[in-house]
């Protein structure tokens, strides 16, 4: 199942992939991320530890996974920051962050999530919507609106 969502930044495109690139600091950037941990190094990637709440009422609930992480800036026009889930439910997500330029100052930041899981009984989409409808919507829409305020100087 792939599912996207996107938002448009009145900011550079550079200035969101610098603000972004830099996950280790997500977790004091970022009010609803608990921590990242950089765990390793390899071959231009990272291993991370990340954790963020998701928010149910006045409640949270805390989720938790491993990411490789890398970035790609080979290509001005589609900046991408890459993360393949490793380990919690959400292991064999593949997700891509694409940052271009819309117009001189002003970019759009869209994140592909690539999950397909199999549950016996249930079918091969049944466990990748309730994790997008509960989990990766909230947490990515709040990551998204947050690197928006911090890009346009908020």
């Amino acid at each position: 199942m792939r599912t996207t969502i996107a938002i448009d930044v009145n900011a550079p495109s550079r200035t969101v992939f610098d603000l972004a690139s830099d996950v280790s600091a997500w977790a004091g950037r970022l009010a609803h991320y608990r921590y990242v941990t950089v765990l390793s190094h390899k071959n231009g990637s990272e291993l991370l530890a990340m954790s963020a709440v998701r928010p149910v009422g006045p409640f949270g609930i805390p989720v938790a996974w491993r990411s490789r992480y890398w970035s790609e800036d080979a290509d001005a026009g589609d900046l991408r920051l890459r993360f393949v889930h490793v380990a919690g439910v959400t292991r064999g997500m593949d997700v891509t962050w694409h940052i271009r330029e819309k117009s001189a100052g002003s970019c759009s930041v869209t994140i592909e999530h690539d999950f397909r899981r199999r549950v016996p009984l249930l079918g091969p989409d049944a466990l990748p919507r309730l994790v997008d409808r509960f989990f990766v919507r909230p947490i990515a829409g709040r990551t998204l609106a947050s690197f928006k305020v911090l890009a346009e100087g908020g």
